[in-house]
């Protein structure tokens, strides 16, 4: 199969969506990978690295996508990409559709066959695709926030673990799953106190256990989060309904009610983003007021570190690009039940049915499709 690999081209985006050893075990299964010259750069991986891996580098974006039958992105195509569709191409990425009507609008329109990694979901619920960018993401936040708590970023001058003597910062986590209790992991390693809230009781238990007392949990209910919202320093939201935009669960009013120089930090924001105040910020831009607060919704948090990123990125879709590639689209979603719930649109039709919710459109059953 050809296989090409754009460089991103989002704002401040400098992961890429194959490592170096991702395209040498395509080439070795017989495939022809194209990367863009220059694509690996931002992820301090070389073109020298991709042409000894096999790779084919090519200048022109737009002989990048016109060669490939299947392309490998990291972020979701920007309006400057919409004219590289067609409906013989097959494009593998980060979609996030359920936030992003245009884009919706214009794969079905080219008759796009897409799939997005963060709809590939395993028997018991996990998002394998997901999991490495939620895991970066979740780390990143309590270290994200710190950093805007700090006067000089505009926060209220708080020491996440304060010092003997003095309080640590209060931390509420909203979503116990991976980018929640990734975020936990460092906020109380950084010494803060923390509580994570979550509606999934038996997942309370396992954070509760795993964290062995040093991370209190919650049941969610809007009284409960209302007022550990309020009370808190720093508040991270990381709740994920696969494919469809993320609940509001942290009002205007809740914020207005906070300490001026508080910070929220929002993960779901490629989701729609659990706060309803939440717009998507940049890594240039990152952070915006209200009420006094401090609010940073960057919507691609894992790319500011784009190394580890990348190559966890790799890790994860790997076996699954394998498949696509061996098999073809169709035949490979037939035989894996996980990667079938990737596809989002297809032959000018919206596949996902939480996509299609978001966006009041009917969805095609993937039967029809095949």
């Amino acid at each position: 199969m050809r296989i090409s690999v754009p460089t991103e081209v989002k704002n401040n985006e400098y992961r890429v969506a194959l490592t170096p050893a991702g395209v040498h075990d395509l080439v070795l299964a017989g495939h022809d990978v194209a990367v863009q010259r220059g694509a690996g750069v931002g992820s301090s991986m070389s073109d020298d690295e991709y042409l000894a891996a096999g790779a084919t580098l090519i200048d022109d974006p737009a002989e990048v996508w016109a060669r490939a039958e299947l392309v490998l992105k990291v972020k979701e195509p920007i309006a400057s990409e919409y004219g590289y569709f067609r409906d013989d191409l097959t494009l593998f990425t980060y979609l996030h559709l359920a936030a992003d009507l245009p884009l919706t609008d214009r794969l079905v329109a080219d008759g796009v066959t897409a799939i997005a990694y963060e709809t590939v979901q395993l028997p018991g619920g996990t998002l394998p695709l997901l999991a490495p960018m939620s895991e970066v993401a979740g780390r990143l936040a309590p270290t994200v926030g710190a950093h805007t708590l700090m006067r000089s970023a505009g926060g209220l001058g708080l020491l996440m673990s304060g010092v003997p003597g003095t309080r640590p910062a209060q931390v509420t986590v909203i979503g116990g799953g991976v980018a929640g209790a990734n975020a936990a992991v460092i906020a109380v390693g950084l010494g803060a106190d923390v509580t994570i809230f979550d509606t999934n009781i038996q997942r309370l238990r396992f954070l509760d256990d795993h964290f062995q007392g040093r991370v209190k949990t919650a049941a969610s209910n809007p009284l409960d989060l209302d007022r550990a919202v309020v009370a808190s320093d720093l508040v991270i939201g990381s709740v994920l309904i696969p494919g469809a935009k993320a609940p509001k669960l942290v009002t205007n009013d809740m914020v207005s009610r906070m300490r001026p120089g508080s910070v929220l930090v929002d993960i779901a924001v490629d989701q729609g983003g659990c706060f309803a105040d939440t717009h998507p910020t940049t890594h240039a831009d990152p952070t915006f007021e209200v009420h006094g607060t401090v609010f940073y919704c960057v919507a691609n948090m894992p790319g500011a570190v784009p190394n580890t990123s990348t190559s966890a990125l790799t890790n994860a879709t790997l076996p699954y690009v394998r498949q696509i590639a061996r098999r073809g689209w169709k035949d490979a979603l037939r035989a894996d039940a996980a990667l079938a719930l990737g596809l989002n649109t297809s032959g000018g039709a919206v596949v996902n049915t939480g996509v299609a919710a978001a966006h009041g459109l009917a969805a095609a059953s993937f039967a029809d499709v095949l």
